[in-house]
Parts: structure tokens; sequence; C-alpha cells
């Protein structure tokens, strides 16, 4: 990419498995600035401290897991409007309806395909251009 490193969006990927968070670093590195954490209460202070372009959440996490999550960042107002997709193994419809009910905005399965995934976040970044360059 042609930015430089203050207009690189930044994506946050909440997911227990630190497999999982090398994957996602992977797939999307080479065109943002990929943080991670490994649980809600992290994932919930990043997003206070970091200019998050886009949250990926797994589900199955222990203690809060990712539709708790997803909800709590729903209730924030300042979150409201902040893209959150959903990459978890749980495919069923019952678990997409749960994801979508939660607030999430899109939703992936594991294993997740890296161009499919690097496709969703680049039209969320695209579509959500900040008029402003973030500090």
């Amino acid at each position: 990419m042609s930015e430089n490193n203050s207009s690189v969006a930044t994506i946050l990927a909440v997911d227990d498995s630190i497999v999982m968070q090398d994957l996602v670093k992977r797939a999307l590195a080479q065109d943002y600035r990929v943080l991670v954490a490994d649980n809600a209460v992290d994932a919930l202070s990043m997003i206070y401290h970091e200019q998050v372009s886009i949250l990926l959440l797994d589900v199955s996490m222990p203690g809060i897991d990712g539709l708790e999550l997803c909800r709590t960042v729903r209730n924030i107002p300042q979150f409201q409007e902040l893209p959150i997709v959903m990459l978890t193994a749980r495919d069923g419809l019952f678990d997409k309806v749960q994801g979508r009910l939660a607030g999430a905005t899109e939703y992936l399965t594991k294993p997740f395909d890296a161009a499919q995934l690097r496709q969703v976040v680049g039209n969320f970044i695209n579509s959500n251009q900040p008029s402003e360059v973030a500090d």
C-alpha cells in the first residue's frame, strides 16, 4: 500500500487461540496494523485506547464470549458504528442469527480463507474512510 503508517487502518482480532491470532496477523498485516487480544477485557481496553477500524471476534472464548463482547461494544455510543466481524468455528444458522442479533456486521467461519478475510476487511475499510487522520 502507498499509505504512510499514520493512515493505515487498525484491526483488532480477539481470539483466545494464539494460532488463530497468528493466522489473522499473517492474512492482514501486509496492509493493516493488526492488534490482538485473547480476552474481552483486554479487547475493551484496546478499543478505548486505539483507533480501531474493525473488530474481529471469536465467539468461543473463556469468560466473556464473543457474543457478549459484541453486545457490550454495541451498547457503547462511540462504537455503535464500528464494524464487527464474527470469526468463529460455529457455522450453524442459529449461530449466525445469534451473531447478527448481538450486533455483528459480518459473520465468517473458521477455517477462514485469507483472501476472503482481506476482502471483507477491505470492503469495510474502503466504505468507512475517516475524514480526518487519527493521532
